[in-house]
């Protein structure tokens, strides 16, 4: 390999990958010294040179100039020095140049190997990279395979590669190969196999991004996202509250005849959402966290802790409570309070 093709090739894997010429060169350096070193007894006297813009490519030994050379693979005589300079004294530093068509096979193979692990790892942080630019963010990926044992979901989110598991999916979905799909990135992390992100469909999180799309008052900071409760598939409560008392929080979320909320459904699939309004009074916030019943009232324990009675009209404690108990479960998760709701006749029924 003469120079010229060896910084051709530097420059068509830059091209080709993204790799910079000089990463790669610096990489080839520091290995043929490693190398090429075991010549001369092991020492750290075999230095490596390798220029991109100048295309320069420069292998040399430095040995110590003395009168008596006791180690011939760190010292030169004060005659021989005088081949590479000729005012080389006893107790100077020459430079050596070494052949570097006589390092063919060396730097082939050295380049070879480094510049396959550079591949490796300049993807390795490319992946990364685009995974962190991701996080906690809502993505639109590609369904490449499903795993017909286990239901995982292989996607593709750019250039990319991540795998939705089944326990991630909402319960009932079916995905085919080369269907559009939105999912939220929780985390990214690094593993012995790579960057590894980890996608859900089920996560919270996906169902505020998706507000955020769907409400420029939310995106640019007007309406706020105080608290989600969800059962992915099922129901979704979201707390709202607004930061201008002329912006009604819940109806910029709802949109003109629903148009907005419309649109998440539309993405949710068969998932109802209930938008409350966000309030710093607890009792205030617990009511409307138990919509669409209607709370009579609420009574906060007077030991401080975050539990409270909420009464409700005998005709709406099942409301209240709901199918098998969830809107009373996403109320207590919405609002972070311990909810005991009665009927306001005090009769509970069968």
């Amino acid at each position: 390999m003469t120079n010229n093709e060896f910084f051709l090739a530097l420059e068509m894997m830059e091209k080709e990958k993204g790799i910079p010429a000089e990463y790669l060169a610096e990489k080839i350096a520091s290995a043929i010294t490693v190398a090429a070193k075991h010549d001369y007894g092991g020492n750290d006297i075999v230095f490596c040179d390798i220029d991109c813009g100048e295309r320069t490519f420069d292998v040399y030994v430095r040995k110590l100039v003395a009168d008596e050379v006791t180690d011939p693979n760190t010292e030169i005589s004060v005659a021989d020095a005088a081949q590479y300079d000729k005012s080389a004294q006893a107790g100077d530093y020459v430079q050596i140049p070494l052949d570097t068509m006589k390092f063919g096979r060396i730097v082939a193979q050295t380049a070879k190997n480094v510049i396959r692990s550079g591949i490796k790892d300049a993807e390795r942080d490319r992946t990364l990279a685009e995974f962190q630019s991701k996080n906690q963010e809502l993505v639109s990926a590609t369904v490449l395979s499903i795993d017909p044992v286990t239901g995982n979901a292989a996607i593709s989110m750019g250039n990319s590669e991540a795998i939705l598991p089944r326990s991630e999916q909402v319960a009932g979905e079916t995905f085919f190969e080369g269907q559009h799909i939105k999912v939220f990135v929780v985390d990214v992390r690094e593993s012995e196999k790579g960057p590894k992100a980890m996608i859900s469909r089920t996560h919270p999180g996906l169902v505020k991004r998706l507000f955020e799309m769907e409400v420029p008052e939310i995106f640019d900071g007007t309406i706020e996202i105080k608290a989600i409760s969800r059962e992915a598939g099922s129901r979704t409560k979201i707390a709202v509250w607004s930061k201008d008392s002329n912006v009604d929080a819940v109806g910029s979320c709802i949109g003109p005849r629903g148009t907005r909320v419309s649109k998440i459904l539309e993405e949710l699939g068969s998932e109802k959402i209930d938008i409350v309004k966000y309030s710093d009074d607890p009792a205030e916030f617990i009511k409307e966290a138990l919509s669409p019943a209607k709370v009579v009232g609420v009574e906060l324990a007077e030991d401080g802790s975050k539990a409270c009675k909420a009464t409700v009209p005998d005709s709406q404690l099942s409301l209240a409570i709901g199918n098998g108990g969830q809107n009373a479960r996403l109320a207590v998760r919405l609002t972070g309070w311990k909810i005991d709701i009665r009927p306001e006749s005090g009769f509970y029924g069968e």
